[in-house]
């Protein structure tokens, strides 16, 4: 079963190549992402078993060396995380409307699937780096309470690395948000 997500974020592109083949050829995972993102750094997000993903994650570092911006592995990713992230995301009706905004991919990712356990909340979109001046963002709907809950818990955990730009929660957002998140 492949529940476990990890990255490696990097301040140079070639390092950034170097480290994904390196995190390929260490164990049996799927590659989710390797790329360029702004400004100028390389973000690389793998999936699989736990050990292998571990395994990775760590021949990733290693090789990123002084290009290491952060990682990060979560053992048991929420399953709602992956499509938010691809951009997949369906959303009906949006209630209240969360916000966390992160310095760091790897903070963000990590944010979102703390935000989404900590709260009955749908995420809306985790949005990686692009055209954001390498921050990232995730977006969220519920009920005021759980988006509350959601983006306290969410902010929490990119707070602890220091990654944390800002949060909000919107608690009755016009509807034409929804259509420009989109």
């Amino acid at each position: 079963m492949n529940n476990a997500i990890g990255g490696v974020e990097l301040s140079s592109i070639a390092k950034g190549l170097e480290a994904a083949d390196a995190m390929l050829k260490t164990s049996d995972i799927t590659l989710l992402l390797s790329r360029t993102i702004c400004p100028g750094k390389y973000i690389i997000l793998v999936s699989g078993e736990v050990g292998a993903v571990n395994a990775a994650v760590s021949a990733g570092a290693a090789k990123a060396a002084h290009a290491l911006v952060d990682n990060f592995v979560i053992p048991n990713i929420h399953p709602e995380v992956f499509p938010a992230i691809e951009g997949t995301a369906v959303v009906g009706e949006l209630e209240a409307l969360g916000v966390i905004e992160s310095f760091s991919v790897s903070a963000l990712i990590e944010a979102s699937d703390a935000a989404i356990k900590a709260g009955s909340v749908k995420l809306i979109e985790v949005r990686l780096a692009m055209a954001l001046g390498g921050k990232a963002f995730v977006t969220m709907t519920g009920s005021v309470a759980a988006v509350e809950t959601a983006v306290a818990a969410g902010a929490a955990m990119a707070g602890k690395k220091g990654l944390l730009v800002e949060k909000v929660v919107i608690p009755q957002p016009r509807k034409e948000l929804l259509r420009e998140m989109i």
